[in-house]
């Protein structure tokens, strides 16, 4: 899939710049959302800036116009967001993609997110629970992000991470529709995998567990 022009989310972020960086190599056009400019550590021909916030509807629209596929990467970021801004996104994402009558949407998250095929083990439902308990407002938004989703018409992917990890260094993944097996995942590993999200149809209203083997 060469030459698609992507609009990216969170492209400053600890996931976003491994992201940004990896489609910027297989030559697609990168329009990216930043809140901070300053914190962009990346200039090329292909990459096109909007500045602004995700909650903000005319700035989403700004951003996703033009655009074939919409790729979103959005943590809580430094300074945080607010605690609801995944379904504040999401909202706002799902709507203009509809505006503009585009489909492929693909998004990161936490383990922490469940659905009802999981079969998650006892490690990833203790990970899970951790969320829930320290992070509580911001985890049930994650959740509810998911409900979005499916309720969406929207040919969604919804990456479920462990921690990751900031690296170049690319090795196997392991993939699971019910699991998550590992406890870490290579930040250029899981920029890889969205790479091939782009034309694969394999998880398209999934929602996989990805790490390192």
């Amino acid at each position: 899939m060469q030459d698609l022009k992507i609009a990216l989310i969170g492209a400053t972020g600890k996931a976003g710049t491994y992201i940004l960086k990896a489609l910027l190599a297989q030559n697609h056009q990168v329009k990216a959302l930043i809140r901070n400019p300053e914190k962009l550590q990346v200039h090329h021909a292909s990459l096109e800036i909007v500045i602004g916030d995700v909650k903000d509807a005319e700035t989403v629209h700004a951003l996703i116009e033009g655009c074939d596929i919409v790729v979103s990467a959005l943590g809580m970021g430094q300074p945080a967001s607010e605690k609801t801004i995944f379904t504040q996104s999401t909202g706002n994402i799902i709507k203009t993609m509809q505006a503009f009558d585009l489909k492929r949407y693909i998004v990161i998250t936490g383990i922490n997110v469940d659905t009802p095929a999981d079969e998650k083990d006892t490690k990833t439902q203790f990970a899970t629970k951790w969320m829930y308990d320290n992070y509580p407002v911001s985890t049930a938004d994650k959740q509810k992000e998911y409900k979005y989703l499916t309720a969406s018409n929207l040919d969604w992917t919804l990456i479920r991470l462990p921690m990751i990890i900031q690296t170049d260094e690319q090795t196997p993944i392991g993939t699971s529709l019910v699991n998550c097996e590992g406890e870490q995942i290579n930040a250029a590993n899981l920029a890889q995998f969205i790479i091939e999200q782009l034309g694969e149809k394999a998880f398209v209203k999934q929602a996989p567990f990805i790490w390192n083997r």
